[in-house]
């Protein structure tokens, strides 16, 4: 199956369907009518995209990572089992493919290194309030400024929801080990908040 491009997805082209994620893949998987896969695309080919852009920092790079993203979905569909939400699933591909493509590239060498298993003395843990308090704008320039792979466990945790034991799973790290990640990663999101933001 050729799957929709993404400049007509950005367009808005097709409509989206208010079948229930599990629906679709039943029925396309039953059927293998493009059109269920399709309605999943438009559905998520926007926020994966989002998602890429967010990591990768350049379009052209995004756009090629949603279409290869959508073709591992599309190739490992029977696999989906539902033990997590559709979405879960979709994003956990998502943010391994852009920290893989990081990692070959050699942009980031310690993305998610060892220091997630054997931490150095870590500072007390920030709320999650002062987090989610920040104004959406300024929360947007401080994910800029932390490294990419604090960026995505945030981005996982806060963003999409995604349980301890989900990003355990798609990061493939022990659920201590991502706890560890949060709490350095929220410690960082913090200063860089009071640096920019504390004489505004």
């Amino acid at each position: 199956m050729e799957t929709p491009s993404i400049k007509n997805v950005r367009k808005g082209k097709g409509g989206i369907s208010k079948k229930s994620d599990s629906e679709l893949i039943k029925r396309y998987l039953e059927s293998r009518d493009s059109a269920y896969f399709s309605m999943l695309y438009n559905k998520y080919s926007g926020k994966i995209y989002s998602k890429c852009i967010s990591l990768l920092k350049n379009e052209a790079l995004a756009q090629d990572a949603t279409q290869d993203i959508f073709i591992k979905i599309y190739l490992n569909l029977t696999k989906f089992s539902e033990r997590s939400k559709f979405s879960t699933w979709v994003y956990s591909i998502t943010y391994n493919y852009c920290i893989d493509f990081l990692r070959r590239k050699k942009k980031e060498k310690n993305l998610f290194s060892d220091e997630m298993e054997n931490p150095p003395d870590i500072v007390e843990d920030v709320p999650d309030n002062e987090l989610l308090e920040m104004e959406v704008s300024r929360l947007k320039v401080v994910l800029e400024k932390v490294p990419v792979g604090d960026k995505a466990i945030l981005l996982m945790k806060y963003q999409d929801e995604m349980s301890i034991k989900e990003i355990a799973a798609a990061l493939d790290k022990s659920e201590s080990a991502i706890k560890m990640k949060i709490k350095r990663a929220k410690h960082k999101a913090q200063k860089i908040y009071k640096e920019i933001f504390s004489n505004i």
